[in-house]
Formats: C-alpha cells, sequence, structure tokens
C-alpha cells in the first residue's frame, strides 16, 4: 500500500464527516451560535429569556400543523440514514452496535445513563438559569390536540437517532479511521454536540459537552450506539412529555 492511499483514505472520512454534520447538527451548530449571539445582544438579560423547541406551526389549523411536525421529525433522519449508508460502504455498518440484536443490554445500559446524565443535568440547568448563564428552556409548545403526545414521541426518538447515530457511530468512527486520538475524538465530538446546543444558554453548552464526554466514554465501553440512542431518548420523552404534563400547573419551570 503506497503512502497516498491512507493519506486519502483519510481526506475522504473527513469529507464525509464535514458533509454529514454540513446538512445536520453542524449546519445546527452555526445557527445555535447565530441564536446565542442573538439573544446575548438583546437588553433583556439572558435568564429572563425563553426558549421554545418544538412549536406549533399552524395551531389554528390541527391536520396542516400535524403534516409540519411530521415533516420536522422526518427530514432530520436521512443525514442519519445517509452516515448509515456511507459506513456500509466500507464495511462498517455493523461495527458501531446499531442493530437489535441485544434488547435486554440495551434497554438496561439506556436507563442507567439515562439517570447518569439525567439526573445532575436538570439540577445544573436549574442552576446555571439562576445564575444567569442559560435562558428559560420551554421543551414542548405544541397546540393541545390528539396527536400531541405522540408528535413528542416522535421528536424524542429523532433526535435520539439522529444525534447518538451521527455524533456517537459515524463521526467517531470515521475519526478512528483518520488515526484520531480517542480521547481527542470523543472531546471534539462532546464540544460540536455542545455547540448546537449553544442557543439554549451557556448552560445547555456546557451540559451537553459534559453529556457527550459521558456518552463517548460508555460507546467505547460498551462498544455499542444503541444503548446510548435508547438514554437519548428516555431523556427527550421525560423532558418533552413531563414539561407538556407539569409546566401548566407549576411556576418553577
Amino acid at each position: 500500500m503506497s503512502t497516498a492511499e491512507p493519506a486519502a483514505s483519510r481526506t475522504r472520512h473527513l469529507t464525509e464527516v464535514l458533509l454529514v454534520l454540513g446538512v445536520s447538527l453542524g449546519q445546527s451548530a452555526v445557527y445555535s451560535l447565530l441564536s446565542i449571539i442573538e439573544k446575548l445582544t438583546r437588553d433583556v438579560p439572558l435568564n429572563q429569556q425563553t426558549t421554545t423547541i418544538n412549536n406549533s406551526v399552524t395551531p389554528d389549523r390541527s391536520w396542516l400543523d400535524l403534516a409540519y411536525q411530521v415533516a420536522g421529525i422526518g427530514f432530520p433522519l436521512v443525514p442519519m440514514l445517509l452516515s448509515l449508508y456511507l459506513l456500509k460502504l466500507t464495511g462498517d455498518r455493523t461495527a458501531i452496535g446499531f442493530d437489535l440484536r441485544r434488547p435486554g443490554f440495551d434497554l438496561g445500559r439506556g436507563f442507567l445513563a439515562a439517570a447518569i446524565i439525567g439526573i445532575p443535568g436538570l439540577a445544573f440547568y436549574f442552576v446555571a438559569r439562576e445564575l444567569g448563564f442559560n435562558t428559560n428552556v420551554a421543551p414542548a409548545n405544541l397546540a393541545q390536540n390528539w396527536w400531541t403526545i405522540p408528535v413528542l414521541v416522535g421528536y424524542s426518538l429523532m433526535n435520539g437517532l439522529l444525534e447518538e447515530v451521527v455524533m456517537l457511530g459515524f463521526v467517531l468512527k470515521r475519526f478512528e479511521q483518520m488515526r484520531m486520538g480517542p480521547w481527542v475524538a470523543i472531546a471534539v465530538s462532546a464540544v460540536i454536540r455542545g455547540a448546537y446546543h449553544l442557543y439554549q444558554g451557556f448552560g445547555g453548552f456546557v451540559g451537553n459537552v459534559v453529556m457527550g464526554l459521558v456518552f463517548g466514554w460508555l460507546y467505547r465501553r460498551w462498544g455499542r450506539v444503541m444503548p446510548l440512542v435508547v438514554a437519548h431518548v428516555i431523556l427527550d420523552l421525560v423532558s418533552f412529555i413531563g414539561y407538556a404534563l407539569v409546566a401548566p400547573y407549576v411556576d418553577w419551570f
């Protein structure tokens, strides 16, 4: 094998990473940076601003709003499918552990990872907001319809699949093939994860960097991305549906 072949392979892998991120989470990171700049340049303190997620588009026309929500769930999954296709082309599709072969292991480890991140993460969010480093995040703002809860479940599934398959399975595999050190790769992936949550505030950035580091370590330890997909889905289900059910009755959200 000539020295040109490994160099060409590294260039191809880097190009794939940049292209996949450019149409998905990397693009979100850029818009997230613009969003936090816009928030910081207002005359209102950061912790007195509200960041809304999962919003209705046409609340007065339920059927059209549902169509928008389904599109909002479906299209972000395309880059995830693209990353799986690129992994398949190089024979790496099965190496990331994205399958249903170990459901008990994946569910058990997923609940464990969700608890490790979710409990301290919620406390960190409230502290960061009180200190003025984060906005008030309202994660479920759909109009009340029969499909509200199913759509929130759909968004939870989409986020878990997109973020963990791309940021752990695909990106870390390509970084490994580029001869990047494992902890450097995990750190880069974690910073990107934090960056596309920066729109929430600096608390959202730091919290998600920590989540990326922990998830990256667990992924290396377990050798499977599926438990982290499960964990992410659980975290979002609790956040989205819990907020939708509880927020109307309390004032501390």
